[in-house]
């Protein structure tokens, strides 16, 4: 038989904040709403929209993404499995800015009754919930460093080590390698660059042997070479950092 893939979001609290045996079964309890399936490049969550649900990406890739009336846009964030693509909903009225699938999707969305009800059985998800809406505002800022100190090789070569180091912590690297359905428009819209510079630092990092990419594929051969090379640090991420206990220093 196959074995089940392990939920995306459970496998990442328990890497990232550890969950009691009750946390694990409430939120896998409510994780049994519906499931959407999503093609590739179509918008999950639209600027404007209001929801009574909150949505968990499952499987596939996703960004935010804000838009100017002229049709220009900027990528502000990646999401992968076992990221909640609204949470902010849950205290905001309506979505500033757009959730687009980027590779073949699945989304759960959990009504605002049942995620209510799971917040007041399980108190510890509470504090997991903030702590990724917390994550998630360290990554912007690391975003804008990026946007406004790095060099192209550094911006490029600091969001692959990025999405690699996420990947890992959800078990979905294998062998130095993983999926990576990005096209060079993408890559060109969460970093700041042209088609052209993007399509030039990609060849940069290949001749230096720092990446190779092959079809929807990346592998990075030595890890530490290229986070040196994009001068990275995974500490804005904060993996492997037990989440504190309420009162405790």
């Amino acid at each position: 038989m196959t074995a089940t893939p392990p939920n995306p979001l459970i496998h990442r609290l328990e890497h990232c904040v550890g969950l009691d045996s009750d946390s694990r079964a409430a939120l896998l309890a409510a994780m049994q709403g519906r499931v959407r399936q999503i093609a590739a490049r179509r918008d999950i969550i639209a600027e404007g929209d209001r929801t009574d649900s909150v949505t968990i990406l499952l499987s596939g890739w996703a960004c935010r993404t804000k838009q100017l009336e002229d049709g220009r846009r900027q990528i502000a964030g990646f999401l992968l499995p076992g990221d909640f693509c609204d949470l902010q909903m849950y205290m905001l009225n309506e979505m500033d800015h757009s959730v687009s699938s980027l590779s073949p999707a699945a989304v759960c969305e959990i009504g605002r009754d049942s995620f209510e009800r799971l917040l007041a059985a399980a108190p510890r998800l509470v504090r997991a919930f903030v702590r990724d809406l917390l994550v998630e505002a360290s990554i912007q800022r690391e975003w804008v460093l990026s946007l406004g100190q790095r060099s192209a090789l550094e911006r490029i070569g600091h969001l692959l080590c990025e999405i690699y180091v996420r990947l890992k912590a959800i078990g979905q690297i294998k062998a130095g390698s993983c999926a990576f359905p990005l096209t060079q428009t993408e890559l060109a819209d969460a970093t700041g660059l042209s088609t052209v510079h993007v399509n030039r630092t990609l060849q940069e990092l290949r001749a230096a042997s720092l990446i190779v990419l092959d079809g929807h594929t990346l592998t990075i051969p030595d890890f530490d070479e290229l986070a040196a090379a994009a001068l990275f640090s995974p500490a804005y991420l904060h993996l492997d950092r037990p989440l504190p206990r309420p009162g405790g220093r």
